[in-house]
């Protein structure tokens, strides 16, 4: 390094890779001028120079200067090696990882290389590679804890869990008797814990356990060392001996829920088998024992409830309930609500809570109970009852339960954000907006309030007044810059949702992009983990860490933001925005005033969006100067409306490469292969489009979208003209060989296929709508007809039935897509008005349906709620006075008359 410098020169060499080293970046600079003087030529310092630069942000300077750094100088390991830092830090890891190799050729024994080498094919995944480079580097420093453990790790990582157990046992056995030292015990501790690991894990259980036992006096982690223990004990089938592991460690934690769960599995009553009658007897009564023993747990009074049924069910939630409706727990609605999937078990629930509420209105106490309750566990009641109904469909019963709520205690934030959550799922997205908000401005602390309303505003397409109030809990007001600094996917996913809403594809697109430039970033993260966990050897965490990362794209956030690029790029391709020449042809085809209005107005908003963008630069420069004087200068965006995203030239290329990553990670799901078929029918990858049906087909052939894309694909191979070259013969064979094994249309033809379709599901009214759309497709002179599949419908009751009424079975999200068929496809508009004023009434507050109690109607009362200033106001509070608002909504009146 610097050898072929004079010592004075090469003593500055020195000074600028330490100057590198603690990041004295212009001290370096300094040194490599210095040498350059005298040898304007040598390549290592140029390069070192090249790579000084790089960390002061002036990149394309240090590029130049490294390559002309290693033409200079070929055979430098220091130039390449500074060459693939270079790549490195531009996460060009594959380019990184040639020229570390070029290194080596030069100077095979060089550890730092071969180091960085091997954290480099660790992050790609070159699992054979990562174990040749560990291998070398224990070869050339055996004494080197990190080195033995790295190499173990690698084979571990390689699918060769036997040799790892191997190499660390190699360690171990160069170790001292009485080692480890008091400072090393934890990580000695942990070595040993990830070596049982790989021992269960290559499943030699009897030795795992047997060297469990062994070593554990060196063992730090005693709770591992028992969970680890008992996880062994279960395999081995030492149900007994497990049990008691397990109740030991019930008295430490108990309300863990895996602990019970492992106790089942060993008194052999595990709820994932059939429990026969006997079966639940034996289980109620070790609860009931345990019960005795954890008095405190509420884990022991929860769990019954999963598997308890009829009478012992109805009191045994009757005991659990009654405690946490007279201390007021909000969350009890959010505990039971998986009991709501349990067969009768929601009726139970309903008749129960029903017997409660009537009790305390007559009595003021508990049924069967003299002692009388405080008046506010009525309303805990009311506000059950309301979720209860919330949940079941019955959306008048639960505004009516959770206003009654609110005018009993008008001061309790959780009743009006429940409201919300009900005018939501009721329709209502403007005055559940508007709730949201009121119950917002109660708590001005509550981060987790003022979410819920942003979330709400989003639904409701208001995101300007959306983006205000999540500003307020930003750092330092720059909400766009903080909100993607802090990687908050919730926002930026219901944010390009609403823009896809509302047609704004630039925007929307840019908010899906940046939830995807999250997971690239998770994934980069890591990074710094290869070398970090094994110097502290976190060993367990490290190698669960590389699994998660290898199946991170099948996150809901990523599917649902790579999902909501693929429909904007489908959309853009459907729709193709138009450029500035064709702007500026149908600009000349208008009247002359008419083009002058135009051009007046375009110069108007583009004055305006400069001088937005103006005083949002100023308002971020004066934000960013820090106390000690020095200005922090944040990148500016120069797309922020996403307009540079809509000028791509083939959108359905754009698409592709989100769909492939989706067809990796999210196989099972529907929608990733109604995307499939949606952009591979508009590229005519008729193959590929084959390929996404047939997958529709194994995953659910009975979906009403798997049987529009079977008819459509058909329909559309059936007007192809006959096939001419070579390649279309040859997916014209592959198409008829294929379809004799899609069994719904086995010796029948597509209009035979919908009619046997819509046999099967006529009770369905999602099933009638696809129907009636592929008739349509089908025979389009039979528009009536498909439009009569729809209208005969009948909104029967559910087979639950409410104590209240009955509940119906059409659900809001699917009439809107009918009416949005009605108009769009089956272009109808007099049948669209039909099915709007007949869903007016199933669904009285919805907006899109403009129902008589939604706040689209101006005689409603939540349109008074939703006209409310607080929402969608440029003037938008940050606080203020709560009785300053409607009094409609909870008798909000009463804080006026408030002394403390």
């Amino acid at each position: 390094m610097g050898a072929s410098l004079p010592p004075k020169e090469a003593n500055l060499f020195k000074l600028i890779v330490k100057s590198y080293e603690s990041k004295q970046y212009k001290k370096g600079l300094k040194a490599a001028d210095t040498i350059l003087k005298k040898f304007p030529d040598h390549g290592e310092t140029l390069s070192m120079k090249g790579l000084t630069l790089n960390c002061m942000d002036r990149k394309s300077e240090a590029y130049e200067l490294v390559r002309l750094g290693l033409k200079n100088d070929l055979k430098s390991h220091v130039c390449w090696h500074v060459y693939g830092l270079l790549y490195r830090s531009d996460r060009e890891y594959r380019e990184a990882i040639k020229c570390y190799r070029n290194a080596l050729r030069i100077d095979p024994d060089n550890i730092e290389i071969l180091r960085d080498l091997s954290l480099l094919q660790a992050q790609m995944r070159d699992l054979t590679g990562f174990v040749e480079t560990r291998q070398k580097l224990l070869s050339l420093k055996p004494n080197h804890r990190m080195n033995w453990i790295g190499f173990a790790v690698a084979h571990h990582l390689n699918s060769d869990g036997s040799k790892a157990v191997e190499i660390l046992e190699a360690y171990e056995g160069t170790l001292d008797d009485d080692y480890p030292p008091d400072n090393e015990r934890w990580e000695h501790g942990e070595m040993l814990l990830y070596k049982i690991s790989l021992l269960e894990e290559c499943g030699s259980l009897e030795r795992a356990i047997e060297e469990l036992r062994k070593k554990e006096s060196k063992i730090v982690d005693k709770l591992t060392y028992k969970e680890q223990e008992v996880s062994l004990l279960v395999k081995l089938h030492r149900h007994e001996e497990g049990a008691e592991l397990y109740k030991a460690l019930l008295s430490i934690n108990p309300d863990n829920y895996r602990y019970y769960e492992g106790l089942q599995k060993c008194v052999g009553l595990h709820a994932e088998n059939d429990l026969s009658p006997s079966d639940i007897d034996q289980l109620d009564a070790l609860y009931k024992s345990l019960e005795q023993q954890y008095t405190w747990s509420s884990a022991v009074k929860r769990i019954p409830l999963d598997f308890l049924q009829g009478e012992k069910f109805h009191e045994a939630v009757d005991n659990y309930i009654r405690p946490l409706l007279t201390k007021g727990v909000p969350s009890l609605f959010s505990d039971l609500s998986p009991l709501y999937d349990h067969p009768g078990k929601a009726d139970i629930l309903e008749k129960l809570i029903l017997e409660v509420e009537h009790s305390l209105r007559i009595s003021g106490g508990y049924p069967g109970r003299a002692e009388k309750e405080p008046p506010s566990t009525l309303m805990w009641t009311l506000f059950f009852l309301a979720q209860h109904y919330d949940r079941r469909g019955q959306y008048d019963v639960a505004l009516s339960k959770i206003d009654e709520a609110i005018e009993h205690t008008p001061t309790v934030i959780d009743l009006y954000s429940v409201k919300s959550r009900i005018l939501k799922h009721a329709g209502d997205l403007a005055a559940a907006a508007t709730l949201a908000d009121e119950a917002r401005c109660m708590d001005l602390a509550d981060r987790y309030i003022n979410s819920e309303c942003v979330k709400r505003m989003l639904q409701a397409d208001q995101v300007a007044s959306a983006e205000k109030t999540a500003v307020l809990f930003t750092k330092d007001g720059d909400q766009h810059n903080n909100l993607h600094d802090m990687q908050c996917m919730w926002y930026e996913l219901a944010s390009g949702e609403s823009y896809f809403r509302q047609g704004d594809l630039g925007r929307a697109l840019k908010k899906f992009l940046a939830v995807e430039k999250h997971y690239a970033d998770i994934t980069e993260d890591q990074f710094d983990f290869h070398s970090y966990c094994l110097r502290k050897m976190t060993l367990r965490a490290y190698v669960a860490m590389l699994k998660f990362q290898d199946r991170l794209h099948s996150h809901a956030y990523f599917h649902k933001a790579a999902a909501g690029a693929i429909r904007c790029y489908i959309k853009l391709f459907d729709s193709p925005s138009k450029s500035m020449a064709e702007e500026e042809e149908e600009m000349s085809k208008l009247p002359p005033s008419q083009r002058k209005k135009m051009r007046q107005k375009q110069k108007k908003a583009e004055a305006r969006a400069k001088k937005e963008a103006e005083v949002r630069n100023e308002e971020s420069s004066a934000s960013s100067v820090s106390k000690s004087g020095k200005r922090h200068v944040k990148p500016v965006d120069p797309d922020p409306n996403g307009e540079k995203l809509l000028q791509v030239e083939d959108p359905l290329l754009e698409a592709t490469k989100y769909l492939k990553l989706l067809q990796k990670h999210s196989l099972n799901s529907l929608e990733t292969h109604l995307l499939s078929f949606e952009v591979n029918m508009r590229k005519k990858k008729i193959l590929l489009a084959l390929q996404a049906v047939k997958q529709l087909l194994r995953l659910d052939a009975e979906n009403p979208d798997s049987h529009r894309c079977l008819v459509r694909f058909f329909h559309k191979v059936g007007t192809m003209t006959a096939p001419v070259t070579d390649t279309e013969k040859l997916v014209w064979s592959v198409l008829e060989a294929e379809r004799p094994f899609i069994s719904q249309l086995h010796e029948k033809n597509l209009t035979e296929a919908n009619k046997i379709f819509f046999e099967k599901h006529k009770g369905s009214l999602m099933h009638r709508a696809a129907v009636a759309e592929m008739l349509f497709v089908l025979e389009p002179n039979k528009k009536h007809e498909a439009i009569k599949l729809i209208e005969d419908s009948t909104n029967n009751p559910a087979p639950i039935n409410g104590a209240l009424g009955p509940v119906k079975e059409w659900k809001l999200k699917d009439c809107i897509a009918v009416h949005k068929l009605l108009g769009a496809v089956l272009d109808d508009p007099d049948a669209a008005l039909r099915w709007k004023v007949r869903c007016a009434q199933y669904f009285p507050c919805s907006t899109y349906f403009e129902g008589e109690r939604s706040s689209a109607m101006s005689n409603s009362v939540y349109s008074q709620i939703a006209k409310k200033p607080a929402n969608g106001d440029s003037s938008h509070p940050e606080g203020g006075n709560i009785a300053d608002f409607v009094t409609s909504n909870g008798k909000l009146e009463a804080f006026k008359d408030l002394t403390v």
